[in-house]
């Protein structure tokens, strides 16, 4: 039993919010050992960090975990101005403060999750496929782009005990997004006025809304994730055009619903993100027939809408449906409960829907031909 022993079992810990191990964070500090009692340091990156008391138990337990230590005593400090500022810069890695990293040459494929007109599902879609791709293994992240509309924290069940979302952790210029279901989430709901009896709106512009998307960007510290989705608002206002400006390169998936009126919308967002650049790579149909206990089955929407706005916007390259999303209940009910329905209900007929819609979307990922890697020489 040594203190170097103690230290490479303290330094495996993972902070919870930016996912690397302390050692690599250089949040480690003193290790003392005397008579089966470890005294361990530990720097936090700022005061009041919401993950204290996680990391200080997760550091005893470590501690606790290396043979002859019978006994931990957690000595939790905080972060100087320069050690944060160091941080920070080696999270960001090459790219400057205001930077995208989410850049044609980034590993991460970035997928915007579009519909013609509100009221299609597309956000409790966004969650719910957002915690299907983490559940096959990929680090996920997800900007809430629906700025006037926001609602992607309540489909997440990311709201306290106060009925509001948690504000993100703030490391000088960075933003660490809060987590749920291991998907990585930022909307502006967690910026607005802390009222859950009056929560604030968003009554923004143009600009305002370019410069919101863009801080989502280069603000937020997602850290090495697969797949980015971003939640879009409908239509085809300021805020899909900000995007495709932003990340021309990025996927887009257009939901609709089965009736010919939610259709013929759907195909318009496809036809603009894809004059910004963009490629479409499938078609969603929600609230698709039902069946009945009976055994007969309820269109309430008409059918058909999918495969109308797959053919539709296949013009120039084929655009498949990747699937319909039966009306449920079961989904709904979860969607108001902050539960995503791919966890509380896997074997809903949505939730399974769901879950083989995102395996066709990661299925479907970039490949690495012709683009750098970001390896570096030390």
């Amino acid at each position: 039993m040594t203190a170097e022993a103690v230290r490479a079992a303290v330094s495996a810990v993972r902070d919870p919010e930016l996912r690397q191990p302390l050692g690599d964070l250089d949040m480690v500090r003193e290790i003392e050992l005397a008579d089966g009692r470890a005294r361990v340091g530990i720097a936090l990156t700022i005061v009041g960090c919401p993950a204290a008391d996680r990391i200080e138990r997760d550091v005893r337990s470590a501690a606790l975990s290396v043979p002859g230590v019978a006994a931990v005593d957690v000595v939790v400090g905080v972060m100087t101005p320069d050690e944060r500022a160091a941080l920070t810069t080696r999270l960001r890695g090459d790219r400057g403060a205001r930077e995208n990293p989410f850049g044609p040459d980034s590993l991460t494929r970035v997928v915007a999750i579009t519909s013609g007109k509100g009221g299609v599902g597309k956000s409790t879609l966004t969650a719910n496929l957002a915690v299907a791709l983490a559940r096959r293994g990929l680090a996920v992240g997800l900007i809430d782009a629906d700025v006037h509309g926001f609602s992607i924290p309540g489909l997440l069940g990311l709201v306290g005990d106060d009925g509001l979302p948690p504000q993100p952790t703030r490391i000088d210029g960075l933003m660490l997004p809060p987590i749920a279901h291991e998907v990585r989430t930022i909307s502006i709901g967690m910026f607005l006025p802390r009222d859950a009896a009056a929560p604030g709106a968003v009554a923004w512009r143009g600009p305002m809304l370019h410069r919101t998307v863009s801080q989502f960007l280069t603000d937020v510290y997602f850290g090495d994730i697969d797949v980015l989705l971003i939640d879009m608002p409908p239509g085809t206002g300021d805020v899909a055009i900000s995007v495709g400006q932003l990340l021309p390169h990025a996927d887009v998936v257009v939901v609709t619903t089965p009736q010919s009126a939610a259709a013929d919308v759907a195909v318009r967002s496809g036809l603009v993100a894809r004059q910004t650049g963009q490629r479409v790579v499938g078609v969603v149909e929600n609230m698709a027939a039902m069946s009945l206990p009976d055994g007969t089955t309820l269109d309430l929407f008409g059918a058909g809408g999918g495969a109308a706005v797959a053919a539709a916007l296949s013009s120039d390259a084929d655009v498949p449906l990747l699937g319909s999303v039966p009306l449920s209940p079961t989904l709904r009910g979860d969607a108001d409960a902050g539960r995503p329905v791919v966890v509380a209900h896997p074997d809903d007929p949505a939730a399974r829907a769901i879950v083989d819609i995102a395996d066709a979307i990661a299925r479907d990922g970039r490949g690495l031909s012709g683009r750098p890697l970001p390896l570096h020489v030390r």
